[in-house]
């Protein structure tokens, strides 16, 4: 039984619209939209504003700050994926000069560089990029505040010297490079470097009474990668899309899947940061995404993997309401209130009769697992009980396996024959795993005691 790809229940577009009123009312926002997708389409909008027959819609521009550093992030990966750089090549082999010493590609994309987090005075957002016209105006005397690689500090900088990479690299601007490698190939006409109509107008509402003040909206010249865009949800929900599933006219899946990868700890530890990505765990979930804010106007966008469902917060507010947790609960009150129905089972394709030889129980020592055979040649080991260390393996075209996750990420999974071709063990980064605990005659480590298992009394 199948059923279609329907609406979001009335139920929930309730919630949804009574949860983006309060961030309104309560963050006194002049103006704030949201939308939620699944499933790949837009399966809900809405917004909310102070202007009677004035709200925003999936159209209206917003500045959205630091949602940016993606999409700056992304070029970065392209260069990698086309063999221009490689992420633990120093910075300073593409872009000499900048002082920054033997900071890698790497650790600027995951904020682990030891740069500071802002540039010297004044401050950048609120002032003209044109104060700013050198990379030495940007990083200043003291660019480096921690050894690089000891730990996450979020730097605005860092993503202003990544934006100067692509351009060294391709030999024109990063917002061109943006044009033609990111915003046209996924349809984002709407995205821009600067405001195009209709846009919203940047406020900041004082603190102790109900009235406005105009924020200026600067360009932010060196500093645009880290900051400048412009853009609307029904963008927003098409880059979401493509940062959950991949696209291979921008990027592969596999290489989203990259930037979804922890690069380093935050500083609250309780959330990470991949490649231009932040990563925030849940209850049984993961959230991907990135917050944004620049005077006048914060953002969030955050999308769920699993379950499929994506969500866009924008307000023309310099504070209040709390963007980032609002599209975060968005998307936990769709996956909550309509959890993604899964697919059929349905049976592999065809079946490699060595592949499923190997299937079944192995022991580590006395620690039992079982080996499962997944699509495309990949493997599965799971230990007993639950407890210990599993993971899934891809195939190599060598014969062996790849770990995917966790403790044995990017370790070798092989399998090692007798010389009659019968299989001895699974090697995995030199544990070895027997059909038998400590099975005799197998290669395991040390050897096996001759007299075999016996009893206290023996």
């Amino acid at each position: 039984m199948t059923s279609s790809d329907e609406d979001l229940l009335a139920s929930t577009r309730r919630a949804l619209l009574h949860r983006i009123a309060r961030a309104q009312r309560d963050g006194r926002a002049p103006s704030l939209v949201a939308a939620v997708q699944r499933r790949g389409r837009v399966a809900w909008s809405g917004a909310r504003s102070c202007g009677e027959g004035h709200a925003p819609d999936g159209d209206t521009q917003y500045r959205i700050g630091s949602i940016t550093k993606t999409f700056t992030a992304v070029l970065v990966l392209r260069l990698r994926d086309e063999g221009l750089i490689d992420l633990d090549d120093p910075l300073e082999k593409h872009l000499p000069g900048t002082g920054t010493g033997t900071v890698t590609v790497f650790q600027l994309l995951g904020h682990s560089a030891g740069l500071g987090a802002e540039t010297p005075a004044p401050w950048w957002e609120r002032s003209p990029g044109s104060l700013r016209p050198q990379l030495a105006d940007v990083l200043g005397d003291r660019p480096k505040v921690h050894p690089a690689g000891h730990r996450h500090h979020y730097s605005n900088p860092g993503y202003t010297l990544l934006g100067s990479l692509v351009e060294a690299v391709r030999g024109f601007s990063w917002e061109e490079a943006l044009r033609r490698e990111i915003l046209e190939p996924l349809g984002m006409h709407r995205t821009t470097g600067g405001p195009v109509s209709p846009h919203a107008s940047g406020w900041a509402v004082h603190p102790w009474a109900d009235v406005v003040l105009s924020e200026p909206a600067e360009d932010l010249g060196l500093m645009a990668p880290a900051g400048q865009l412009w853009s609307t949800t029904n963008d927003l929900l098409r880059f979401a899309a493509f940062l959950a599933e991949g696209d291979d006219r921008v990027l592969s899946a596999s290489s989203v899947r990259e930037m979804r990868a922890p690069a380093a700890p935050t500083e609250s530890g309780s959330s990470g940061y991949g490649l231009g990505l932040q990563i925030v765990p849940g209850a049984g979930t993961v959230l991907f995404g990135h917050s944004g804010s620049l005077p006048g106007f914060v953002a969030g966008l955050w999308f769920d993997a699993e379950e499929d469902v994506a969500a866009v917060v924008l307000a023309n507010v310099t504070s209040g309401p709390p963007v980032t947790t609002v599209a975060a609960e968005l998307v936990r009150i769709v996956a909550e209130a309509e959890p993604r129905i899964p697919e059929p089972w349905r049976p592999l394709p065809e079946v490699d009769e060595g592949l499923l030889a190997l299937t079944g129980i192995w022991h580590w020592g006395t620690h039992t697992f079982t080996l499962v055979l997944l699509p495309d040649r990949g493997v599965r080991l799971t230990p007993s009980g639950g407890s210990g260390r599993g993971a899934v393996f891809t195939w190599r075209q060598d014969g062996t396996w790849e770990g995917q996750s966790d403790y044995y990420a990017g370790e070798t999974l092989r399998v090692v024959r007798r010389e009659d071709g019968s299989v001895d063990h699974l090697d995995l980064g030199s544990f070895v795993f027997t059909r038998e605990p400590y099975e005799a005659g197998a290669a395991v480590p040390g050897g096996v005691d001759a007299a075999g298992w016996r009893g206290l009394a023996d």
